[in-house]
């Protein structure tokens, strides 16, 4: 696995992983590639610096890394992820999970056959499609829905 620094032509800086190199260069031919930020198409690799291993310093050693503070994975650690915790907490508190029903139950809702409201939950690609194609207006969400565990 190799892991690049891309960006697209807005600017947007991201990474990804890919098998190999060859795994790349197919992806952007076939323009499989998309930005993460904003769905652009024309993606790139950014320069990117190598990574280095250090070899552990005596423990007398000044010159050792000394270790920062560890971050906090329970907080969000840009406006983008403040953002996007903001958006998910909206979806969560303003609509009702309807979890792998998704498709039948925007359905029934879309024809009248449901009360009108605002759902979120889980669809396959092929389902989404075929509402999209017959007109219900649907949107993908850039996270994960909780999962409703007993």
């Amino acid at each position: 696995m190799i892991r690049y620094s891309l960006k697209c032509q807005a600017g947007h800086r991201f990474d990804s992983w890919f098998q190999n190199a060859a795994a790349f260069a197919s992806l952007q031919a076939a323009g499989q590639l998309s930005c993460a930020v904003c769905g652009d198409a024309a993606v790139d690799k950014d320069l990117m610096a190598p990574v280095l291993r250090h070899s552990p310093a005596a423990p007398d050693d000044d010159r050792a890394p000394q270790p920062g503070p560890a971050p906090s994975l329970s907080e969000p650690a840009s406006d983008l992820e403040k953002a996007l915790t903001a958006w998910r907490r909206h979806v969560e508190e303003n609509s009702e999970y309807v979890g792998v029903q998704f498709a039948s139950e925007a359905r029934r809702i879309h024809e009248g056959n449901a009360p009108e409201r605002l759902i979120h939950g889980e669809v396959r690609p092929e389902d989404a499609r075929k509402l999209i194609e017959d007109g219900l207006p649907i949107a993908p969400l850039p996270f994960l829905p909780s999962r409703k565990v007993n």
